[in-house]
């Protein structure tokens, strides 16, 4: 009864000012001026901008496993109403976080890492712990001082929070709260991994594996006389042996041996074939390369390319343009001009040019409104390359919302594409070289070692199979051992 009086007059006290909202996790009052509505849209907002600017990691069997054990550790948290949204960022580099409002990320480099599903549910439940805990909140409201004045200026001013919040996620959200919110996410997660069925012991194993990275990072950073690169982020204010991580994870509770949930062969069965290192695949994404015929283009991002029987056709995710390229023999000495009026049956061009790009000759153009029908393209162009003519097309499929802005946009994209087109260079990646983790079973003769030596992974190939192991810096895999490989 004195506490819950105590609770009454505090808020009462501040509400004077501001307000007091209850944080569900720590079952306290937080001097935070935020609803959780605004929490929600704040975190949306900011999940869009990372779509839009953020490789993500698409394979949708990874990406539904992730979601479910997600759900599955976020249902047993003191948010559980809150609908959560879990994403793999299509990065080699060891990392996670979260941001307000329910979003939470790993990164595709931490996955390759983790030996068992219940590591997984931990790193999960750590970063569900940030968002029950509000503490993107909580930190930015008290960076901003005392002064409830200042609080209001910063956190309830409309289209100005966005701002200061996404500032906020590039640095807390992404390198770590401190020390005591760490701990308080640590602590809070053991205890959601327990409610889910999940042993909490795993996150102090996935301490130790992050802990090596950081021994590796070190030792290789004196070797090449560089800075080392250590992770940030999910679990990065522990020491190996911390004993205050130790006794929240035993605070959560002690399942018994035929109840936790671990699930080591069914990890490794989800991340087999999962891509390691560099994604080239990515990173190539919207060149595309055409070996047979010679010629490489680079389509707008995001854009999908199909090589269909009379065309090649890249489309707008959204199906609001496409570009299209087909293929014909040149007509003599015919200029790029003429052959392309000739192709459209048209006397006149707008805003044409010449084209001379990579040592090749073309000519584009825009067909005029008056004699434009709606099958007709927005943009033309025309390549020679060699005996061959190339027809490019920018084409808009128009809706209400297509202001001459908009128009504007596609038709930069266009043009960007279309001077883009170039014969195809030795150095370009036509089949994509991706390097993918791989589960063997070791016997009697291996070793990292003689692994190494049939591995293209870099000039540090034996330490990387040991920390994709949990065997660095020594020791070697036991006969009938699963062990990753890559391939």
């Amino acid at each position: 009864m004195v506490t819950y009086i105590n609770r009454i007059i505090t808020c009462s006290i501040v509400v004077l000012f501001a307000g007091c909202a209850f944080n569900p996790a720590t079952n306290k009052p937080d001097l935070v001026l935020m609803s959780e509505s605004k929490e929600i849209s704040i975190g949306k907002e900011m999940h869009e901008k990372i779509i839009e600017s953020t490789p993500i990691y698409t394979d949708p069997v990874l990406t539904t496993y992730v979601n479910h054990v997600g759900q599955k550790v976020a249902a047993a948290s003191d948010r559980p109403a809150l609908k959560y949204h879990f994403t793999i960022i299509d990065s080699q580099d060891i990392n996670a976080f979260a941001l307000p409002g329910g979003y939470v990320y790993i990164n595709r480099g931490l996955l390759t890492y983790l030996h068992s599903e219940a590591e997984m549910a931990g790193v999960l439940a750590h970063e569900i712990g940030h968002i029950t805990a509000r503490h993107a909140v909580r930190q930015k409201t008290a960076a901003t001082g005392a002064s409830v004045v200042s609080v209001l200026s910063v956190l309830v001013t409309g289209s100005g929070v966005v701002g200061d919040v996404a500032n906020l996620y590039s640095t807390a959200a992404v390198k770590g709260y401190g020390r005591e919110m760490e701990l308080e996410a640590d602590r809070f997660g053991a205890q959601y991994m327990f409610k889910a069925g999940y042993d909490p012991q795993a996150m102090i194993n996935v301490i130790g594996l992050l802990k090596d990275q950081e021994t590796f990072a070190r030792r290789r950073a004196r070797v090449e006389g560089k800075k080392p690169q250590t992770y940030h982020g999910v679990f990065s204010s522990h020491p190996r042996n911390d004993l205050r991580l130790q006794e929240v994870v035993d605070a959560a509770g002690q399942l018994p041996e035929e109840g936790k949930e671990t699930k080591v062969t069914y990890y490794r069965k989800k991340t087999d074939g999962l891509v390691y290192g560099q994604n080239t695949q990515q990173s190539n994404k919207n060149r595309y390369n055409h070996k047979r015929l010679g010629f490489s283009l680079l389509f707008p991002e995001g854009w999908l390319v199909e090589n269909q029987r009379s065309a090649i056709v890249g489309s707008a995710p959204d199906k609001s343009a496409k570009i299209t390229i087909t293929i014909s023999n040149r007509e003599g000495n015919q200029p790029a001009d003429m052959a392309l009026r000739s192709e459209y049956d048209i006397r006149k061009l707008e805003q044409d040019e010449k084209l001379n790009q990579y040592r090749l000759e073309g000519h584009t153009g825009k067909i005029p409104n008056l004699e434009k029908e709606d099958a007709d393209p927005d943009r033309i162009a025309v390549i020679f390359y060699g005996s061959r003519q190339f027809m490019l097309e920018g084409k808009i499929i128009r809706s209400d919302s297509s202001s001459e802005e908009v128009v504007d946009q596609y038709d930069d994209l266009f043009l960007t594409s279309i001077r883009s087109f170039r014969p195809l260079r030795p150095s370009d990646t036509v089949e994509t070289d991706i390097k993918r983790l791989r589960y063997v079973q070791a016997n009697e003769k291996t070793s990292f070692a003689s692994l190494a030596k049939h591995m293209e992974i870099g000039e540090y190939a034996e330490e990387q199979l040991r920390l994709l192991n949990g065997y660095y810096p020594r020791g070697e895999p036991k006969p009938g051992e699963w062990i990753k490989i890559i391939q």
